[in-house]
């Protein structure tokens, strides 16, 4: 299936007024995961955008470092969603606690960047915008159009760069999941 890439949603969709933002519920952390999840499909343009930005301009100030902070993350997190794939104890922790995944995988990536001596690229080039989108994604609440994109995502009728990243995370929406399974077999 050819990935394509979502659209930009309107700005003043993505940064609307206070009425469209709210504390989740931290006692309901599937209903909280959902939130995320929709949110980052939804949005996964806007979110690209700004830590594209966020990006050129740290590597404005210093190119190399931001070169090899990227590199470092990626072969990192490839690493980990290769060990999950490979191995049975990692792949629950990764589909039960995905935030500490992540953490895992920042952390070992900062580490390896520190050795390099650059850890203040890695904070406001790599660990600032994912922290930016982690932010908007569980405070904005979702909309009628979000959760219908979010569906034809989750059951495979369109893939996004977004959507391969959360699926290498094992993280959808549950009632997708269940019916993407579902879908997987009936074609099967």
């Amino acid at each position: 299936m050819d990935v394509a890439l979502a659209p930009l949603r309107a700005w003043d969709d993505f940064f609307p007024g206070s009425d469209r933002f709210a504390r989740p519920d931290f006692r309901d952390i599937s209903k909280w995961n959902n939130r995320v999840v929709s949110n980052l499909l939804y949005y996964q343009t806007n979110y690209l955008v700004v830590a594209a930005m966020m990006i050129s301009v740290v590597g404005f100030l210093s190119p190399f470092n931001m070169i090899l902070g990227g590199i470092i993350v990626v072969l990192v997190f490839t690493g980990f969603v290769w060990a999950a794939h490979n191995k049975d104890i990692l792949r629950r922790m990764k589909k039960q606690y995905p935030t500490a995944f992540v953490m895992v995988v920042m952390l070992a990536s900062y580490f390896l960047i520190s050795m390099f001596g650059g850890v203040m690229v890695f904070v406001f080039g790599i660990t600032f915008p994912l922290l930016l989108m982690f932010i908007h994604a569980s405070l904005r609440l979702r909309n009628l159009k979000n959760k219908l994109e979010n569906k034809m995502e989750g059951i495979g009728l369109k893939k996004t760069p977004m959507g391969i990243i959360l699926d290498a995370l094992e993280q959808q929406e549950e009632s997708i999941s269940k019916l993407a399974d579902y879908i997987n077999k009936a074609r099967e």
